[in-house]
């Protein structure tokens, strides 16, 4: 596994001993995902893990190749494709993340209360382009 970026600064109003431990708890499941990783390079449980800890923590292009890794091994995983809509959009790949988002919606994916409020997609949330295809699949 690649070395991780530089993550996005915590901006949390937790106390800093709290923060501290969390911190610690994300570093120590990084390590872990990653060595199981290096034994299972497919094991899916631990991919999706691995990459909602990593966007979580803004190693978001490190998230991305997760997701991709698990479109490649689940190719008909609505939330698969999902989430790799979501880590595209987090990296403001607009183009790329509508494709991934009309590929679930495609395999299945319907959970749309859920979609209107996931902050992974609100840097494309008033696009056109994205309210149309909501519309359309949301109505289905």
């Amino acid at each position: 596994m690649a070395e991780l970026s530089k993550p996005l600064q915590n901006q949390s109003k937790k106390p800093l001993r709290t923060r501290q431990a969390e911190n610690e708890q994300h570093a120590f499941e990084i390590k872990f995902f990653t060595d199981v990783l290096e034994r299972y390079p497919d094991y899916v449980d631990v991919l999706r893990a691995f990459g909602n800890l990593l966007t979580k923590e803004g190693h978001h292009e490190e998230g991305l190749e997760v997701d991709r890794r698990l479109v490649r091994l689940r190719p008909t995983d609505a939330v698969a494709h999902y989430n790799l809509a979501c880590s595209y959009c987090l990296l403001r790949k607009h183009e790329q993340t509508l494709t991934e988002l009309r590929k679930a919606f495609d395999l299945g994916y319907s959970d749309f209360v859920y979609l209107r409020k996931d902050r992974d997609l609100d840097s494309i949330r008033q696009d056109r382009r994205f309210l149309a295809l909501v519309r359309e699949y949301a109505g289905k």
